[in-house]
Protein backbone atom coordinates (compact mmCIF):
# COMPACT_ATOMS: atom_id res chain seq x y z
CA UNK A 1 0.00 0.00 0.00
CA UNK A 2 1.50 3.18 -1.12
CA UNK A 3 1.87 6.10 1.29
CA UNK A 4 -0.58 8.20 -0.07
CA UNK A 5 -2.97 6.06 0.44
CA UNK A 6 -2.53 4.94 4.01
CA UNK A 7 -2.39 9.05 4.53
CA UNK A 8 -6.16 9.18 3.11
CA UNK A 9 -7.30 6.36 5.00
CA UNK A 10 -6.15 8.03 8.13
CA UNK A 11 -7.71 11.31 7.68
CA UNK A 12 -10.79 9.57 6.66
CA UNK A 13 -10.35 7.75 10.14
CA UNK A 14 -10.23 10.82 11.65
CA UNK A 15 -12.84 12.16 9.97
CA UNK A 16 -15.62 10.12 11.09
CA UNK A 17 -14.31 9.66 14.35
CA UNK A 18 -14.54 13.81 14.38
CA UNK A 19 -18.12 13.23 13.25
CA UNK A 20 -19.17 11.15 16.22
CA UNK A 21 -17.88 13.59 18.38
CA UNK A 22 -19.62 16.63 16.95
CA UNK A 23 -22.62 14.82 16.91
CA UNK A 24 -22.62 13.39 20.12
CA UNK A 25 -21.70 16.78 21.79
CA UNK A 26 -24.70 18.27 19.32
CA UNK A 27 -27.15 16.03 20.60
CA UNK A 28 -26.13 17.37 24.25
CA UNK A 29 -26.40 20.82 23.79
CA UNK A 30 -29.69 20.89 21.36
CA UNK A 31 -32.91 19.35 20.89
CA UNK A 32 -33.44 16.15 19.49
CA UNK A 33 -35.58 17.93 16.59
CA UNK A 34 -32.46 19.69 15.62
CA UNK A 35 -30.74 16.41 14.91
CA UNK A 36 -33.03 14.89 12.46
CA UNK A 37 -31.58 16.43 9.34
CA UNK A 38 -27.80 16.20 10.21
CA UNK A 39 -28.56 12.47 11.17
CA UNK A 40 -29.96 11.69 7.87
CA UNK A 41 -27.07 13.23 5.94
CA UNK A 42 -24.91 10.99 7.93
CA UNK A 43 -26.56 7.91 6.89
CA UNK A 44 -26.68 9.05 3.32
CA UNK A 45 -23.18 9.45 3.44
CA UNK A 46 -22.66 5.72 5.21
CA UNK A 47 -25.24 4.40 2.58
CA UNK A 48 -27.56 3.51 5.37
CA UNK A 49 -30.56 5.32 3.96
CA UNK A 50 -33.90 4.92 5.88
CA UNK A 51 -34.21 1.21 6.34
CA UNK A 52 -35.42 1.21 9.30
CA UNK A 53 -38.81 2.62 9.51
CA UNK A 54 -39.94 1.77 12.84
CA UNK A 55 -36.74 4.08 13.58
CA UNK A 56 -37.81 6.68 11.84
CA UNK A 57 -41.34 7.19 13.19
CA UNK A 58 -39.79 6.61 16.46
CA UNK A 59 -37.75 9.53 15.83
CA UNK A 60 -39.80 11.39 14.15
CA UNK A 61 -42.43 11.02 17.05
CA UNK A 62 -39.77 11.77 19.51
CA UNK A 63 -38.68 14.95 17.77
CA UNK A 64 -42.25 16.23 17.79
CA UNK A 65 -42.86 15.37 21.54
CA UNK A 66 -39.69 17.59 22.64
CA UNK A 67 -40.22 20.17 20.23
CA UNK A 68 -40.93 23.59 22.23
CA UNK A 69 -43.74 25.27 22.53
CA UNK A 70 -45.08 28.34 24.69
CA UNK A 71 -47.44 26.54 25.96
CA UNK A 72 -48.07 25.73 29.73
CA UNK A 73 -46.99 22.43 29.41
CA UNK A 74 -42.90 23.56 29.38
CA UNK A 75 -40.68 20.74 31.51
CA UNK A 76 -39.52 22.77 33.36
CA UNK A 77 -42.93 24.53 34.20
CA UNK A 78 -44.20 21.42 35.35
CA UNK A 79 -41.46 20.05 37.44
CA UNK A 80 -41.39 23.38 38.98
CA UNK A 81 -45.38 23.43 39.47
CA UNK A 82 -44.87 20.12 40.72
CA UNK A 83 -42.03 20.65 43.11
CA UNK A 84 -44.08 23.88 44.38
CA UNK A 85 -47.00 21.88 46.81
CA UNK A 86 -43.80 20.22 48.64
CA UNK A 87 -42.18 23.55 49.13
CA UNK A 88 -44.74 25.00 50.85
CA UNK A 89 -45.64 22.05 52.61
CA UNK A 90 -41.78 22.22 53.99
CA UNK A 91 -42.41 25.91 55.21
CA UNK A 92 -42.91 26.70 59.27
CA UNK A 93 -46.25 27.42 60.09
CA UNK A 94 -47.11 31.26 60.09
CA UNK A 95 -46.33 33.63 62.75
CA UNK A 96 -49.70 35.02 64.82
CA UNK A 97 -49.46 38.00 67.29
CA UNK A 98 -50.91 37.71 70.62
CA UNK A 99 -53.72 40.27 71.28
CA UNK A 100 -56.96 40.93 71.79
CA UNK A 101 -59.44 38.71 69.93
CA UNK A 102 -61.71 39.99 66.83
CA UNK A 103 -64.39 42.26 67.64
CA UNK A 104 -66.58 38.69 65.91
CA UNK A 105 -65.69 36.83 68.98
CA UNK A 106 -69.69 37.21 70.06
CA UNK A 107 -68.64 37.61 73.91
CA UNK A 108 -65.78 40.44 72.87
CA UNK A 109 -68.65 41.90 71.07
CA UNK A 110 -70.98 42.11 72.97
CA UNK A 111 -68.49 43.79 75.21
CA UNK A 112 -67.49 46.23 72.81
CA UNK A 113 -71.11 47.15 72.10
CA UNK A 114 -71.76 47.56 76.05
CA UNK A 115 -68.53 49.89 76.53
CA UNK A 116 -69.57 52.29 73.39
CA UNK A 117 -73.32 52.32 74.73
CA UNK A 118 -72.30 53.62 78.10
CA UNK A 119 -70.03 56.40 76.70
CA UNK A 120 -72.17 57.63 74.27
CA UNK A 121 -74.95 57.55 77.02
CA UNK A 122 -72.52 59.72 79.47
CA UNK A 123 -71.13 61.42 76.70
CA UNK A 124 -74.15 63.34 75.29
CA UNK A 125 -75.23 66.59 76.46
CA UNK A 126 -78.18 67.58 78.85
CA UNK A 127 -81.13 69.42 77.82
CA UNK A 128 -80.97 72.48 80.78
CA UNK A 129 -84.27 72.93 79.81
CA UNK A 130 -85.48 69.84 81.10
CA UNK A 131 -83.40 69.46 84.01
CA UNK A 132 -85.52 71.53 86.52
CA UNK A 133 -85.35 68.97 88.81
CA UNK A 134 -81.70 68.46 89.97
CA UNK A 135 -81.21 72.32 89.27
CA UNK A 136 -84.09 73.39 92.09
CA UNK A 137 -82.20 70.33 94.57
CA UNK A 138 -78.97 72.67 93.53
CA UNK A 139 -81.22 76.06 94.77
CA UNK A 140 -82.53 73.61 98.05
CA UNK A 141 -78.29 72.85 99.23
CA UNK A 142 -77.57 76.38 98.91
CA UNK A 143 -80.47 77.74 101.20
CA UNK A 144 -79.47 74.32 103.10
CA UNK A 145 -75.38 75.09 103.26
CA UNK A 146 -76.04 78.26 104.06
CA UNK A 147 -78.61 77.77 106.56
CA UNK A 148 -75.49 75.59 108.72
CA UNK A 149 -72.77 78.04 108.05
CA UNK A 150 -74.46 81.43 109.01
CA UNK A 151 -76.42 79.92 112.09
CA UNK A 152 -72.79 79.00 113.38
CA UNK A 153 -70.62 82.12 112.53
CA UNK A 154 -72.70 85.04 110.23
CA UNK A 155 -70.29 84.33 107.25
CA UNK A 156 -71.93 82.61 104.07
CA UNK A 157 -70.62 79.78 101.91
CA UNK A 158 -72.41 80.56 98.90
CA UNK A 159 -73.47 84.38 99.16
CA UNK A 160 -70.11 85.61 98.42
CA UNK A 161 -70.98 89.31 98.17
CA UNK A 162 -71.59 89.82 101.34
CA UNK A 163 -68.19 88.09 102.56
CA UNK A 164 -66.74 90.45 99.86
CA UNK A 165 -67.82 93.30 101.53
CA UNK A 166 -66.91 92.39 105.00
CA UNK A 167 -63.33 92.06 103.69
CA UNK A 168 -63.55 95.19 102.28
CA UNK A 169 -65.18 96.83 106.01
CA UNK A 170 -61.94 94.59 107.92
CA UNK A 171 -59.32 96.70 105.23
CA UNK A 172 -61.04 99.99 106.08
CA UNK A 173 -60.69 99.71 109.69
CA UNK A 174 -57.14 100.16 109.43
CA UNK A 175 -57.37 103.86 108.09
CA UNK A 176 -59.94 104.95 110.88
CA UNK A 177 -59.48 107.21 113.70
CA UNK A 178 -58.90 104.12 116.01
CA UNK A 179 -56.31 102.60 113.99
CA UNK A 180 -57.53 99.17 114.60
CA UNK A 181 -54.90 96.64 112.74
CA UNK A 182 -56.22 93.05 114.25
CA UNK A 183 -58.00 90.72 111.90
CA UNK A 184 -60.97 89.26 113.96
CA UNK A 185 -61.93 86.27 113.49
CA UNK A 186 -65.14 86.60 111.15
CA UNK A 187 -62.91 88.36 109.24
CA UNK A 188 -60.55 85.12 108.79
CA UNK A 189 -63.71 83.33 108.28
CA UNK A 190 -65.09 84.99 105.63
CA UNK A 191 -61.75 84.94 103.92
CA UNK A 192 -61.38 81.33 104.32
CA UNK A 193 -64.89 81.18 102.56
CA UNK A 194 -63.84 83.49 99.53
CA UNK A 195 -60.90 81.60 98.74
CA UNK A 196 -62.84 77.98 99.26
CA UNK A 197 -65.45 79.32 96.89
CA UNK A 198 -62.94 80.07 93.99
CA UNK A 199 -61.29 77.35 94.68
CA UNK A 200 -64.27 74.92 93.45
CA UNK A 201 -65.01 77.51 90.95
CA UNK A 202 -61.64 76.49 89.57
CA UNK A 203 -62.42 72.77 89.45
CA UNK A 204 -65.32 73.29 87.89
CA UNK A 205 -63.48 74.71 84.76
CA UNK A 206 -62.02 70.99 84.38
CA UNK A 207 -65.36 70.27 82.77
CA UNK A 208 -65.00 72.16 80.18
CA UNK A 209 -62.31 69.41 79.05
CA UNK A 210 -64.87 66.97 79.45
CA UNK A 211 -67.89 68.96 78.16
CA UNK A 212 -69.63 71.03 80.45
CA UNK A 213 -72.60 70.19 79.60
CA UNK A 214 -72.33 66.30 79.34
CA UNK A 215 -74.06 63.78 81.40
CA UNK A 216 -70.75 62.77 82.51
CA UNK A 217 -69.42 65.78 84.00
CA UNK A 218 -72.80 67.16 85.49
CA UNK A 219 -72.74 63.30 87.54
CA UNK A 220 -69.46 63.78 88.40
CA UNK A 221 -69.02 67.47 89.43
CA UNK A 222 -72.00 66.67 91.55
CA UNK A 223 -70.51 63.64 93.09
CA UNK A 224 -67.22 65.72 93.97
CA UNK A 225 -70.07 68.04 95.80
CA UNK A 226 -71.29 65.43 98.21
CA UNK A 227 -67.91 64.46 98.89
CA UNK A 228 -66.88 68.05 99.83
CA UNK A 229 -70.25 67.96 102.02
CA UNK A 230 -69.31 64.91 103.70
CA UNK A 231 -65.67 65.72 104.55
CA UNK A 232 -67.25 69.50 105.84
CA UNK A 233 -69.44 66.71 107.77
CA UNK A 234 -66.71 65.40 108.92
CA UNK A 235 -64.83 68.00 110.21
CA UNK A 236 -67.25 70.12 112.26
CA UNK A 237 -67.74 66.59 114.29
CA UNK A 238 -64.08 66.24 115.00
CA UNK A 239 -64.05 69.84 116.20
CA UNK A 240 -66.29 69.28 119.27
CA UNK A 241 -67.95 73.11 118.34
CA UNK A 242 -71.31 74.10 119.09
CA UNK A 243 -74.05 74.35 115.75
CA UNK A 244 -75.63 78.21 116.73
CA UNK A 245 -74.23 81.31 117.91
CA UNK A 246 -76.37 83.67 119.60
CA UNK A 247 -73.78 86.67 118.74
CA UNK A 248 -72.02 87.95 116.12
CA UNK A 249 -69.29 88.87 118.62
CA UNK A 250 -68.99 85.76 119.67
CA UNK A 251 -69.06 82.77 116.60
CA UNK A 252 -69.48 79.21 117.73
CA UNK A 253 -66.62 77.88 115.59
CA UNK A 254 -62.85 79.02 116.14
CA UNK A 255 -60.11 76.56 116.01
CA UNK A 256 -58.87 75.00 113.02
CA UNK A 257 -61.40 71.68 112.29
CA UNK A 258 -64.09 74.54 112.16
CA UNK A 259 -61.81 76.67 109.50
CA UNK A 260 -61.47 72.84 107.50
CA UNK A 261 -65.36 72.60 107.67
CA UNK A 262 -66.05 76.12 106.06
CA UNK A 263 -63.32 75.53 103.37
CA UNK A 264 -65.10 72.32 102.26
CA UNK A 265 -68.58 74.01 102.47
CA UNK A 266 -67.69 76.84 100.61
CA UNK A 267 -65.37 74.43 97.71
CA UNK A 268 -68.53 72.76 97.15
CA UNK A 269 -70.94 75.54 96.26
CA UNK A 270 -68.31 77.29 94.31
CA UNK A 271 -67.85 73.88 92.11
CA UNK A 272 -71.84 73.82 92.56
CA UNK A 273 -72.24 77.55 91.19
CA UNK A 274 -70.04 77.54 87.90
CA UNK A 275 -71.87 73.55 87.29
CA UNK A 276 -74.93 75.90 87.44
CA UNK A 277 -73.95 78.46 85.34
CA UNK A 278 -72.77 76.22 82.67
CA UNK A 279 -76.01 74.83 81.87
CA UNK A 280 -77.50 78.18 80.92
CA UNK A 281 -80.95 78.02 81.97
CA UNK A 282 -83.19 80.34 84.00
CA UNK A 283 -81.69 79.04 87.28
CA UNK A 284 -78.37 81.53 86.27
CA UNK A 285 -75.51 79.75 88.97
CA UNK A 286 -78.31 78.50 91.82
CA UNK A 287 -75.94 80.33 94.35
CA UNK A 288 -76.95 83.85 94.25
CA UNK A 289 -81.01 85.35 93.83
CA UNK A 290 -80.24 88.89 93.01
CA UNK A 291 -79.98 88.41 89.81
CA UNK A 292 -82.67 86.14 89.67
CA UNK A 293 -85.06 88.61 91.35
CA UNK A 294 -84.13 91.28 88.96
CA UNK A 295 -84.53 89.05 85.93
CA UNK A 296 -87.84 87.92 87.07
CA UNK A 297 -88.92 91.47 88.22
CA UNK A 298 -88.12 92.48 84.17
CA UNK A 299 -89.94 89.51 82.86
CA UNK A 300 -92.75 90.60 80.23
CA UNK A 301 -94.65 87.60 80.83
CA UNK A 302 -95.11 87.80 84.74
CA UNK A 303 -98.66 88.52 85.11
CA UNK A 304 -99.59 86.06 82.52
CA UNK A 305 -100.79 83.89 85.66
CA UNK A 306 -103.32 81.36 83.12
CA UNK A 307 -100.59 79.70 81.63
CA UNK A 308 -97.09 78.27 81.88
CA UNK A 309 -94.55 80.51 81.28
CA UNK A 310 -90.94 78.34 81.93
CA UNK A 311 -88.91 81.75 81.91
CA UNK A 312 -91.26 83.16 84.96
CA UNK A 313 -91.88 79.74 86.79
CA UNK A 314 -88.23 78.52 86.82
CA UNK A 315 -86.68 81.60 88.25
CA UNK A 316 -89.84 81.43 91.04
CA UNK A 317 -88.74 77.79 91.48
CA UNK A 318 -84.84 79.17 92.49
CA UNK A 319 -86.01 81.19 94.93
CA UNK A 320 -88.55 78.91 96.45
CA UNK A 321 -87.15 76.49 96.99
CA UNK A 322 -83.85 78.29 98.19
CA UNK A 323 -86.00 79.29 100.86
CA UNK A 324 -87.30 76.50 101.59
CA UNK A 325 -83.46 74.75 102.09
CA UNK A 326 -82.68 77.29 104.24
CA UNK A 327 -85.56 76.91 106.54
CA UNK A 328 -85.10 73.05 106.22
CA UNK A 329 -81.40 73.39 107.12
CA UNK A 330 -82.16 75.24 110.05
CA UNK A 331 -85.21 73.20 111.23
CA UNK A 332 -82.53 69.93 111.51
CA UNK A 333 -79.69 71.75 112.73
CA UNK A 334 -81.86 73.15 116.11
CA UNK A 335 -82.80 68.64 116.78
CA UNK A 336 -79.15 67.00 115.57
CA UNK A 337 -76.49 69.96 115.31
CA UNK A 338 -74.24 70.64 112.23
CA UNK A 339 -72.64 67.38 112.03
CA UNK A 340 -75.42 65.62 111.37
CA UNK A 341 -77.22 68.22 109.34
CA UNK A 342 -74.69 68.29 106.96
CA UNK A 343 -74.48 64.48 106.80
CA UNK A 344 -78.29 64.75 105.69
CA UNK A 345 -77.10 67.30 103.13
CA UNK A 346 -74.15 64.68 101.71
CA UNK A 347 -77.10 62.50 101.09
CA UNK A 348 -79.29 64.84 99.34
CA UNK A 349 -76.70 66.04 96.51
CA UNK A 350 -75.81 62.12 96.13
CA UNK A 351 -79.46 61.60 95.12
CA UNK A 352 -79.33 64.45 92.80
CA UNK A 353 -75.98 62.83 91.17
CA UNK A 354 -78.02 59.97 90.59
CA UNK A 355 -80.70 61.90 89.16
CA UNK A 356 -78.57 63.57 86.56
CA UNK A 357 -78.30 59.99 84.96
CA UNK A 358 -81.91 59.56 83.59
CA UNK A 359 -82.05 63.52 82.61
CA UNK A 360 -83.32 63.93 79.08
CA UNK A 361 -80.50 65.26 76.53
CA UNK A 362 -80.65 67.49 73.89
CA UNK A 363 -82.46 66.36 70.55
CA UNK A 364 -80.08 65.98 67.57
CA UNK A 365 -80.99 68.61 65.11
CA UNK A 366 -83.16 68.33 62.18
CA UNK A 367 -82.03 68.35 58.62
Amino acid sequence: MTPSKKTWGWLHRRTESFKAQSASLISASRPVSYLAPVQEEQRRENGQGSSNPAQESHEQGTCGSTVPTNSSSHPQTDISSAQQPKVKDNLPPPVTLSGPRDSSDPENGSNSSKMTNLKELLMREIDGSRAAAPLTAYCFMTGFIDAVCFSAIFVWCAFQTGNSVQLALALARLFNGAHDYSFHLADRQALCSVLSFIFGAFIGRLGDKVGAKTRLWMTLGTFIQTLFTMAAAIAIWKSGQPSVSDSRDDPAWSNVASFVCVGFMSASMGLQGIMGKRMNTQFTTTVVLTTTWCELMTEPQLFHFRRLVKSRDHKIMAILFLFIGGFTGRAILDKIGSAGTLGIGAGIRFLVTLSWLVMPVKKAPKN
